[in-house]
C-alpha cells in the first residue's frame, strides 16, 4: 500500500512539473488577448462569410491552437535557461533546473506542443494563423531567449514582439487578413511589455545580477530604469488612443483606455518619485490588471458595436 501511494505521489508530482514547464499564468494572459482579437475582429464588421467554422469552434480552435504553442515556447524556455534558472532563487526550483524533468525531455515536451498547435491552427483555422503562431515561437526561442535575453539590457523590449502576436492571430482567425486594428493590437502589447517585466525587474535585479542576466536595472541602474518605465507608460497611452482612428474600436474603448492609461502613469510616476525601488511592486501588480482591463474594454466595445 505504501509503495502504490508512493507511485500515485509520484505520478502527481510528474504531472505538475510538466504542467509548470508551461507557465499557465503567461498562457492565461496570452489566450485573453487572442480572444480579444478575435471578438474586436467580430465587432469590426471585417470577419469572413463564412466563418471556417461555427464561432465558439473557431474559437476553442484558435485558442487552444494557441495555448499549446505558448506552452511549447515556455517548456523550451525552461530547457534553455535551465543554467540561468540554478543560480536566481525564484527560478531554481523550476522542473529543469531542479532536476524534476530531463532536459531532453522538455526539450521534447515543447517541440510536440509546437507541431500540435501549428497543426490544429493550420486544419481548423487557416494557415496565416498558424504561419503567425510558429513565428512566435521561434522568435522568442531563437531570437529572444538564446540571444537577447543574454546580451543586451534592451532584450525585453525586442523580445516582447513575441508577446504581442496573440490578438493578430484572434484577429486573422476571424478575418483572415491583417488589418490595422490588428496591428495597433499587437503595438500595444508590444509597448506594455518593457514597463511591466522592467517594474519586476526591479525587485528581481539582485537575482538577474547573480545569474548574469544584462537586465536594464542591472546594467542602467534603478533610476534609468524608472525613468524609462514612465517614458514607455505615456507613449503606451498615445497608442491606445490612437487605435480608435480605426473603425475597429469606438467610444466606450477610447474612455477605458485612457482612464486605465492615466493610472498606469499614475503609479510609474509614484514610483520614480520614490526611492529605490519602493512603489515597483505596485507598478508591477498594475501593469497586469491593465492589459486584462484594457482587452476587456476591447472585448466590451465590441458588443456595443454588432
Amino acid at each position: 500500500m505504501a509503495t502504490t501511494t508512493a507511485t500515485v505521489e509520484r505520478s502527481r508530482s510528474i504531472v505538475r512539473a510538466y504542467v509548470t514547464l508551461t507557465k499557465p499564468s503567461i498562457i492565461s494572459l496570452l489566450v485573453f488577448t487572442a480572444l480579444g482579437g478575435m471578438l474586436v475582429a467580430m465587432g469590426s464588421g471585417d470577419a469572413l462569410d463564412p466563418l471556417p467554422l461555427p464561432f465558439l469552434l473557431l474559437v476553442a480552435a484558435t485558442l487552444g491552437g494557441g495555448a499549446l504553442a505558448a506552452a511549447g515556447a515556455n517548456a523550451l524556455n525552461h530547457f534553455l535557461d535551465r543554467d540561468i534558472d540554478q543560480m536566481m532563487r525564484r527560478t531554481s526550483s523550476r522542473p529543469v533546473a531542479s532536476g524534476m524533468v530531463a532536459p531532453a525531455q522538455a526539450m521534447w515536451f515543447g517541440v510536440g506542443l509546437n507541431v500540435a498547435a501549428f497543426a490544429l491552427l493550420w486544419l481548423l483555422v487557416n494557415p496565416l494563423s498558424a504561419a503567425l503562431t510558429l513565428s512566435a515561437t521561434l522568435f522568442y526561442v531563437f531570437v529572444y531567449t538564446m540571444w537577447l535575453k543574454r546580451s543586451t539590457p534592451q532584450n525585453i523590449v525586442i523580445g516582447g514582439a513575441a508577446g504581442s502576436i496573440p490578438p493578430v492571430v484572434g484577429w486573422v482567425a476571424i478575418t483572415g487578413s491583417l488589418d490595422w486594428p490588428a496591428l495597433f493590437m499587437f503595438l500595444i502589447v508590444f509597448f506594455w511589455t518593457p514597463p511591466h517585466f522592467w517594474a519586476l525587474s526591479l525587485l528581481l535585479k539582485d537575482d538577474y545580477a547573480e545569474a548574469g542576466v544584462p537586465m536594464l536595472p542591472v546594467v542602467s541602474g534603478v533610476a534609468e530604469t524608472k525613468r524609462s518605465i514612465l517614458l514607455y507608460t505615456f507613449v503606451l497611452t498615445g497608442l491606445t488612443a490612437m487605435a480608435a482612428v480605426t473603425h475597429a474600436f469606438g467610444w466606450v474603448y477610447l474612455g477605458g483606455a485612457l482612464a486605465l492609461g492615466a493610472g498606469f502613469i499614475y503609479y510609474a510616476l509614484r514610483m520614480k518619485r520614490r526611492p529605490g525601488i519602493e512603489g515597483a511592486k505596485a507598478t508591477y501588480l498594475f501593469s497586469l490588471a491593465y492589459l486584462g482591463l484594457l482587452f476587456t474594454v476591447m472585448m466590451i466595445d465590441s458588443f456595443v458595436g454588432l
